[in-house]
């Protein structure tokens, strides 16, 4: 049983106060009945475990009453026809819900309905002799359970259980409450979907009959609104059963799990539609500034949604969210203090967006780097480059930097440059120039910000004259197309004058005289090749004839020796002969090689004289 703790009071220490009061300090209940939440949680976990006798102390018998009868009788009720409130909806505090139209030592946590018989189920707060405080189920609600049960019929799990399914348990369950319990679950989920999917083909037809645009809802709603409708009959159908309370009360628990997942899938999926026609709406209208908000906008939407709904959850779960919601508070601040990077990154994100400097689809240059925003999100912005790159920018340091947005621009500067002769006449020049003003000042495609031409240089070689306007344009392909034609236009004016334009052209510059002493030299060069060339080959004939000499000789003198065969002497002839070609050969290939290396050598000595001889200058000219 709980206890209770006496502080010692004031005068008993020898301490003086203006009134001697006893102070006195409460434990937690032993069996966690403190809040109205913890008692029901508490008492049907007690009933999972079969366990009676620790399911009465949440029940406030009187001392007549059989605590195991009272409690299978209630029991038995609930499962019946017992409902009880979400958990989220029970008052977890210890005072209760001060603020309903119950007294304050009361609290209603859901009701019994058997045919046309409905008993509240209510809660008390007993004070026990001790003076400890604490929730029990109510004398009033306990006294109505006989009468409740006169009317109650075999339930439709009671009805069809087979014999063989009879008080067989599994994970704590009756086999049958758990076979009952997921057929009704896959049944109501295929039900749902089936019916959800009918609708929404149907809308899908009739709407863009009577709203002449399509559905703007997509299909992706279908799965979480068939979980969210599953999840709201779910619990009635089992109730309507008799599935005991015992399963009933995690299942809807899980059930109310998943629906709160779903609805927040569901949102998202609404939040994405909405945002998304937003966007088109902005695009068509010619909004572009807001497509910036309107993305950031729906990332923080997204994140409160998601906080919102994990904070649902893990109350489900049996959190207690008031001192998770008290120690994110402080995890907050500790956090602010640690990320000052990041939430750098959000103001600089707040400032990217409500300043407006670039806009998602401009073309910008910021630091070394230069493109077309894709993206302004909530820690960073991203640029697409001219490489095709993507380069992702902290906000806190995009929002600092000079940013030089190309698409703001309201006109495209045209900026070239013609080249003239200085064979031209100059008062030809001058009255050009003149109608070339006049002519880009009046020109259709141009407007007068600034149109202006004169002769912006006098070169050695032409005469540079500079044209320069403003041409409106939306986008940058449309300039290039105006800009063709001015371009064309413009070169029609200057060809009416018959100027020539200058152009580059080199000139190479020689001395005569050197070039006559190269030439001397290399036919003095050439005559010592040939000569060199006829004495190689008058050489090779000597050899050739020497050779022819002997192999006469070697002839004779077998010829004129006795008792040779003459087979064997034909041999040594045709040895003979093959040898000298050989030779020959040799010989003229050692030839060829020396003539190459003379050849070599001699042009590398011509170029070391050309080039320390030889005068050349290039420049541009007319």
């Amino acid at each position: 049983m709980p206890h209770s703790v006496m502080a010692a009071e004031p005068g008993a220490l020898g301490v003086s106060t203006g009134s001697e009061e006893s102070v006195r300090q409460t434990l937690p209940d032993s069996f966690g009945r403190d809040t109205p939440r913890h008692t029901v949680q508490g008492f049907i976990s007690a009933l999972g475990e079969n366990d009676y006798l620790l399911a009465s102390n949440y029940l406030n018998l009187t001392k007549s009453d059989n605590p195991t009868t009272a409690v299978r009788e209630f029991k038995q009720a609930l499962d019946a026809g017992g409902r009880f409130q979400p958990d989220l909806q029970i008052n977890n505090t210890p005072e209760g819900n001060l603020t309903d139209q119950l007294p304050p030592s009361q609290e209603n946590v859901g009701n019994i309905s058997i045919g046309e018989k409905s008993v509240p189920l209510l809660l008390e707060r007993v004070v026990s002799r001790q003076g400890e405080q604490y929730w029990q189920f109510s004398t009033e609600t306990l006294s109505s359970i006989p009468e409740v049960l006169e009317n109650t019929k075999p339930t439709l799990v009671s009805r069809y259980t087979f014999e063989s399914l009879e008080d067989k348990k599994l994970f704590g369950y009756q086999l049958a409450d758990l076979v009952a319990a997921l057929a009704m679950v896959v049944s109501s989920f295929v039900l749902t979907y089936i019916m959800v999917w009918l609708l929404y083909h149907l809308l899908k037809i009739v709407y863009p009959r009577v709203r002449n645009t399509p559905l703007p809802v997509p299909d992706k709603v279908i799965l979480p609104l068939a979980v969210v409708i599953m999840a709201l009959i779910l619990s009635e159908v089992m109730v309507y059963a008799g599935v005991s309370v015992t399963l009933r009360e995690p299942v809807n628990r899980f059930t109310e799990i998943a629906s709160w997942l779903a609805i927040t899938w569901l949102l998202l999926r609404v939040i994405d539609a909405i945002f998304t026609r937003a966007v088109n709406l902005s695009y068509k209208k010619n909004y572009t500034e807001r497509v910036s908000i309107l993305g950031l906008l729906r990332k923080v939407v997204k994140a409160l949604l998601l906080i919102f709904a994990v904070i649902v959850i893990f109350g489900n779960l049996g959190f207690d969210l008031t001192t998770g919601i008290a120690a994110l508070g402080v995890g907050g601040l500790a956090l602010a203090l640690g990320a000052q990077k990041t939430i750098e990154n959000l103001v600089g994100s707040v400032v990217v967006v409500a300043d407006s400097p670039v806009r998602i689809g401009d073309y910008c240059k910021f630091g070394t780097y230069e493109g077309t925003v894709v993206d302004i999100g909530i820690r960073s912005s991203r640029v697409r480059t001219l490489s095709r790159t993507i380069v992702t920018v902290p906000n806190g340091d995009f929002s600092s930097m000079q940013i030089e947005n190309f698409t703001s621009r309201d006109m495209f500067r045209f900026y070239h440059q013609l080249y003239l002769k200085r064979t031209a006449d100059i008062e030809v020049v001058f009255k050009m120039v003149k109608d070339l003003d006049e002519f880009l000042n009046e020109h259709y495609l141009t407007n007068q910000e600034w149109n202006q031409v004169n002769i912006l240089e006098l070169r050695q070689d032409c005469y540079v004259i500079q044209l320069q306007a403003y041409i409106n344009a939306n986008d940058v392909m449309e300039f290039y197309d105006k800009q063709n034609v001015v371009f064309v236009d413009v070169l029609n004016q200057v060809a009416k004058y018959k100027v020539e334009h200058a152009l580059p052209t080199q000139q190479l510059i020689v001395n005569q005289a050197e070039l006559e002493h190269h030439r001397e030299n290399n036919h003095d060069t050439d005559g010592q090749e040939n000569d060199s060339e006829r004495r190689a080959n008058n050489s090779e004939e000597d050899t050739t004839k020497d050779n022819t000499s002997e192999v006469d000789t070697s002839a004779d003198n077998d010829k004129q020796e006795e008792g040779i065969d003459l087979d064997k002497s034909v041999n040594r002839t045709k040895s003979a002969e093959a040898a000298a070609k050989q030779k020959r050969k040799a010989k003229k290939a050692e030839a060829k090689k020396a003539h190459k290396s003379r050849n070599y050598a001699l042009a590398k000595r011509k170029f070391k004289r050309a080039k320390k001889n030889f005068s050349l200058s290039i420049w541009n000219q007319p």
